[in-house]
């Protein structure tokens, strides 16, 4: 009767050892699925964060900036005699 008692006991532990390493290999593949969505997530971002730098220093070059001033707001450069006598 012992050892039909233990061979139970044994039989529950392994059923339940099986159980726990299926949940186990269930809940790591959900984590790297997760981690693969949250990895594409970045290099997305990366992405458009690189493109964003590359257009704010396109926006701010210097000679960008002056065609828009001759351009858009009609400015000159001002004569040298206009330079030195402001002083």
């Amino acid at each position: 009767m012992a050892r039909l008692i233990i061979a139970g006991l044994l039989l529950l532990a392994v059923i339940s050892s099986a159980l726990w390493v299926v949940y186990m290999t269930h809940e790591s593949r959900e984590q790297f699925l997760e981690l693969e969505r949250l990895a594409a997530i970045r290099d997305e971002t990366n992405a458009e964060w690189t493109r964003l730098r590359l257009e704010q220093a396109w926006l701010a070059d210097a000679s960008r900036i002056e065609q828009i001033a001759r351009q858009q707001l009609h400015m000159k450069t001002p004569e040298s005699i206009n330079i030195l006598g402001a002083q």
